[in-house]
């Protein structure tokens, strides 16, 4: 006669939920079963929060894990802990790969890596043209139809320029309710471009990329989904404009989601004259206009979502001239910093807020199941448990992403997350993978 399994039992004892007052959480079989006060520990691995707080599990929806074609950035696995580590328990794959994710089987491979690591689950995003070329729709409705179970797709890293195969991508998807996340840049308007056109880019002598770049695609896209009635997501967005297009389209009713990454709610063009290609990113870092005004959008839901865009990149790719170097900063391992050093610490966001903006709508948005859910009795135990006055110098030789070019080396920033459970599992253990 086989025994009955030994349930898996967990016990968070003081932890502030959502920032609320301190509470038990008992976990059992990958489920909350119960929140309240003195809740009986027997039987069950005991975590003395002491007040710390407790978020459902963080969810990315604009992460680049390379694999397959380019591991030596990054792999499935090894950006997958990076997530575990800053709290995340789902993120989704973007497309840019090699081969490009534009078919069922690729988009089917990255699904299978993610839950082969064990560590968060992967959602991949598929490409909304064959090789991003821009030229002829992929496959999505075999990708939406694949085990991966697609539904949202983006070209990211380049722009789906053509205006008639945007239109005809946002009439595809909204037979299955799917989401085109466009990555706003006119191409012609950043020929050359390296950094964000403006007084800082005239002093150097470098190609600016202007904001209008960027805004005239959301423009332009925002009146095509109203057009078609169909779900637009704005990746990366970073110009106080930019802001102003969305607030008018979602003021108008129309179906526009957007996003804000850390390093543009913090960093800005001024960090370019340093000439330091750590701070090469695609968009740019813009003025400190812009960065305020994505705060004060994102704290009042102009902007929904914060999304990491974790780019890493190989030494040699960073290592070099500034002309020469990648574009791209990673990011998963210290998100939740960023958004507390900028939006809570400064009074612009609660902590509820917070576990709106990286949990319950980039998991709505991405129609992504078990994970956005309240800390809540019989919800999926996908939890996040941080301490926020911790306070530390961001130390990249301690990142178990395989890349290294973090904006932040040597900046002191808030918060640590303690613990990260994926249904109910510790996937970090005290600050450490488990």
């Amino acid at each position: 006669m086989s025994e009955t399994p030994t349930p898996r039992r967990t016990l968070i004892k003081g932890a502030k939920i959502l920032g609320g007052r301190p509470q038990d959480v008992l976990v059992e079989n990958g489920t909350i079963a119960e929140i309240g006060s003195g809740l009986p520990a027997a039987g069950a691995t005991v975590i003395e929060a002491d007040g710390r707080i407790l978020l459902p599990g963080l969810v990315d929806l604009h992460t680049h894990l390379r694999e397959p074609g380019r591991e030596d950035s990054e792999t499935v696995l090894t950006g997958t802990r990076a997530a575990a580590a800053g709290g995340y328990t789902a993120v989704h794959a973007m497309a840019n790969t090699f081969p490009v994710a534009d078919t069922a089987g690729v988009v089917e491979q990255v699904w299978r890596l993610g839950r082969e690591s064990g560590y968060c689950d992967v959602q991949p995003i598929g490409a909304v043209t064959v090789g991003l070329g821009g030229k002829q729709l992929a496959e999505l409705g075999a990708m939406h139809d694949s085990a991966a179970g697609v539904t949202v797709f983006s070209d990211d890293g380049k722009c789906v320029d053509d205006a008639v195969i945007m239109r005809r991508a946002l009439e595809y998807v909204k037979a299955f309710d799917g989401v085109i996340a466009q990555h706003a840049q006119e191409p012609r308007l950043t020929e050359g471009a390296q950094m964000n056109e403006g007084a800082v880019s005239a002093e150097l002598g470098l190609t600016g990329w202007p904001a209008v770049a960027e805004e005239s695609i959301i423009a332009r896209d925002i009146l095509l989904a109203a057009h078609v009635g169909s779900r637009l997501h704005i990746c990366h967005l970073s110009t106080a404009g930019s802001v102003e297009l969305v607030r008018w389209a979602k003021s108008k009713g129309w179906r526009v989601t957007a996003e804000v990454t850390p390093h543009h709610l913090l960093l800005t063009d001024e960090l370019v004259r340093s000439y330091d290609p750590v701070y090469k990113v695609n968009p740019p870092l813009r003025t400190e206009t812009d960065v305020l005004a994505l705060r004060e959008a994102l704290a009042d839901g102009t902007i929904d979502i914060v999304a990491t865009d974790h780019a890493p990149h190989p030494h040699e790719d960073k290592d070099c001239e500034w002309g020469a170097a990648a574009m791209g900063m990673i990011g998963l391992e210290t998100a939740l910093s960023v958004v507390q050093h900028t939006m809570v610490d400064t009074g612009l966001m609660d902590w509820g807020k917070v576990a709106d903006r990286m949990s319950y709508a980039p998991a709505a948005i991405g129609r992504l199941a078990g994970h956005g859910r309240p800390v809540a009795v019989g919800e999926p135990a996908n939890l996040t448990l941080v301490d926020p006055a911790y306070r530390s110098l961001v130390d990249p030789a301690g990142f178990v992403s395989r890349s290294r070019n973090t904006p932040y080396k040597g900046r002191e920033l808030p918060g640590r997350v303690t613990h990260t459970f994926l249904r109910g599992r510790a996937t970090v253990t005290d600050g450490n993978l488990t």
